[in-house]
């Protein structure tokens, strides 16, 4: 046996075998939490005012357990903006009612006044943040209004099949009109994506331009 090789043999002898370090297994659930803190926050004093101190504060945690999570508050706030409208939109089923308008309304959520009016708040409140960080906000637009927009496809591609909207129009386009409509509604308007808002734009410009039979109101 050489000697590297006995050295070995004797340290591993003195020492026994390694034992792995457990450490504590991450509450997935805070995450939920801290996030909840961060939209109360942007609502409050918004983007370029809010802390990190101020997030924890808020969900009764430290800092140390926020950075391992999030490296930084822009993506804490990337994150909690995409839960926030994530929970707008009901993918798990979609609705078959055996009419396009009906089914994109129902697709989604209602929200209660008080969650509306926090919405616009934390929108209304993210200052400077899209303006610095053009990449994060595409990517927080494609996450936001992706399962939407994918959703739309397939109701749009129903209506095609039994023939209420037309055979030649153009699916896509109109996902992506919905999409930014909403976002201009939402961010620059700043008016209650509700389901009155929602009506006007399916019976004014997209079932329209899809060909679709839109009954008048008197």
């Amino acid at each position: 046996m050489s000697k590297i090789n006995k050295l070995a043999t004797k340290k591993n002898e003195t020492t026994g075998p390694t034992k792995a370090v457990v450490g504590r297994k991450r509450d997935d659930s805070l995450d939920a939490v801290i996030m909840d803190a961060a939209l109360s926050a942007l609502a409050e004093v918004g983007y370029d005012r809010m802390t990190m101190d101020l997030v924890a504060e808020k969900a009764k945690t430290g800092k140390a357990t926020m950075y391992r999570r999030w490296s930084s508050k822009t993506e804490l706030v990337r994150d909690a903006l995409v839960s926030m409208n994530s929970q707008s939109v009901n993918l798990t089923s979609l609705p078959d009612t055996g009419s396009l308008r009906e089914d994109l309304l129902t697709v989604v959520k209602p929200k209660s006044a008080q969650q509306s009016e926090r919405k616009l708040k934390v929108l209304s409140g993210l200052g400077s943040f899209f303006a610095e960080y053009r990449k994060i906000s595409e990517d927080i637009s494609a996450q936001i209004f992706g399962g939407w927009e994918k959703a739309n496809a397939q109701l749009f591609k129903r209506a095609q099949e039994r023939g209420e909207i037309s055979k030649t129009a153009n699916i896509n386009e109109a996902c992506r009109v919905i999409s930014a409509m909403t976002a201009y509604m939402t961010t620059l308007q700043l008016r209650h994506f509700n389901k009155e808002a929602y009506e006007e734009l399916l019976d004014g410009i997209v079932l329209p331009a899809l060909g679709a039979k839109v009954k008048s109101k008197k």
